[in-house]
C-alpha cells in the first residue's frame, strides 16, 4: 500500500470512529506502529486529525462518541485483559453496579462465574451477558433506551438508583485525565454514571490506554473520587500515557496494569496469565509529605516493596 493510500485509510477510520489506537491502525493497514505514527504526524500537520496518547482523534480538542459497532472492534485485546483483571476484585455474594460500555460488557461476561452476585446496571449488554448466569441476580434501572450504546438513561434511570448502596461501581467512559477524571461525550450518559457513582462505596474505572489523556465534554467521575484504575500497558513509545498514569497515581488513584497476553475462556476470573501490577491497598498519606501515596498490596516472596510505583515509573521512562 502506498503512503497516500495508507493515510487515506487512516483518515477514514478516524472519521468513522472518532478515536483509533495506533495498534488498531497498524493492524488494519498492515504495517508497523512506527510507520503509522509517521503517517499520523503527517496528517496532523495538514490539520486533518489530532494525535493523542497512543492514537489519533478527530481535530478540535474534544472527541465525539463512537457508536457501539465501532467501539466493539477497538482495542479488543486490551479490553479482554482489563476485564480479566477487574473481575478478580469481585467476591462471592457482593452487590455492585456496572455501567454501560464495551469494556464493562467484557467484565460482565466474567462476572457470570461469580456465585451469589447482585449486579445493578443500566446497560442492556451487561444484563444480556449475565442473563443465564447461575446464582447471579441482575437488577435493571428504569429509564429511556439510548440506542447508540444500548443503555438506559434519563430521569427514570437516575431515580431508580436513589437510596441504593453497593460495595463498588465499575465504570468506563470516553476519556480519562488526571486533571478532570473520567468523562464522556454524552450528557445523559454522564448524568446516569454520576448516579451510579453515588450508590457505591468505591469506584473502579476500566479504561484502555487509548483513553488516557483524552478529555471529552462531560465529566462523570472526578479524579479524587476514583478509587482504582484498571488499564492495559501503553505502547513502548507512548510516553504521554505513562505520564498520565503517574499523574493519576500521584493523586491517590490505585493503578493496576494488565498485560495483553492471550488467555483462555476457562481461566478463573482475575487469574488469567497477565503481567499485572498488584492492586494496592487503601489510600494513605506518606508521613513526610502532604500528597496521597500508593500503598503496596501484601507482598509475596521476593517482591520488591515498591513494586507498584516502580512499574508506573518504568512505564514513564520508556
Amino acid at each position: 500500500m502506498f503512503a497516500a493510500e495508507r493515510r487515506q485509510l487512516i483518515l477514514e477510520m478516524v472519521r468513522a470512529n472518532g478515536a483509533v489506537s495506533l495498534r488498531e491502525l497498524a493492524r488494519v493497514v498492515q504495517t508497523s506502529e512506527v510507520t503509522v505514527r509517521r503517517d499520523v504526524r503527517a496528517l496532523e500537520a495538514e490539520g486533518l486529525l489530532d494525535r493523542r496518547h497512543g492514537g489519533a482523534v478527530l481535530p478540535g480538542g474534544f472527541t465525539r462518541e463512537s457508536g457501539f459497532p465501532q467501539k466493539s472492534h477497538l482495542a479488543t485485546a486490551e479490553k479482554t485483559a482489563i476485564a480479566d483483571l477487574a473481575a478478580g476484585l469481585v467476591d462471592e455474594g457482593e452487590a455492585i453496579v456496572v455501567g454501560a460500555g464495551t469494556t464493562t460488557q467484557e467484565l460482565a461476561r466474567r462476572l457470570a462465574r461469580v456465585p451469589g452476585l447482585t449486579v445493578v446496571t443500566n446497560s442492556l449488554l451487561v444484563a444480556q451477558a449475565l442473563a443465564h448466569a447461575n446464582r447471579v441476580e441482575v437488577v435493571m434501572t428504569g429509564g429511556t433506551l439510548r440506542g447508540s450504546n444500548y443503555a438506559l438513561v434519563g430521569s427514570g434511570a437516575e431515580q431508580s438508583l436513589q437510596g441504593l448502596r453497593v460495595s463498588r461501581a465499575f465504570l468506563s467512559g470516553s476519556g480519562l485525565t488526571a486533571e478532570r477524571g473520567l468523562s464522556t461525550s454524552n450528557m445523559l450518559s454522564a448524568s446516569v454514571d454520576r448516579a451510579l457513582v453515588q450508590a457505591a462505596a468505591e469506584v473502579v474505572v476500566l479504561a484502555d490506554h487509548t483513553k488516557l489523556g483524552t478529555d471529552t465534554m462531560f465529566q462523570t467521575v472526578p479524579t479524587d473520587v476514583i478509587t482504582r484504575l484498571v488499564t492495559d500497558e501503553p505502547p513502548v513509545h507512548d510516553d504521554r500515557a505513562a505520564t498520565e498514569l503517574q499523574a493519576l497515581a500521584d493523586q491517590g488513584v490505585q493503578i493496576a496494569v494488565a498485560g495483553t497476553g492471550t488467555a483462555g475462556d476457562d481461566a478463573p476470573p482475575g487469574r488469567a496469565p497477565r503481567r499485572d501490577v498488584p492492586l494496592p491497598g487503601q489510600r494513605g498519606r506518606h508521613p513526610g509529605g502532604p500528597g496521597p501515596q500508593l500503598r503496596a498490596a501484601p507482598l509475596g516472596e521476593g517482591q520488591h516493596p515498591h513494586a507498584d510505583r516502580a512499574r508506573v515509573a518504568d512505564l514513564r521512562r520508556r
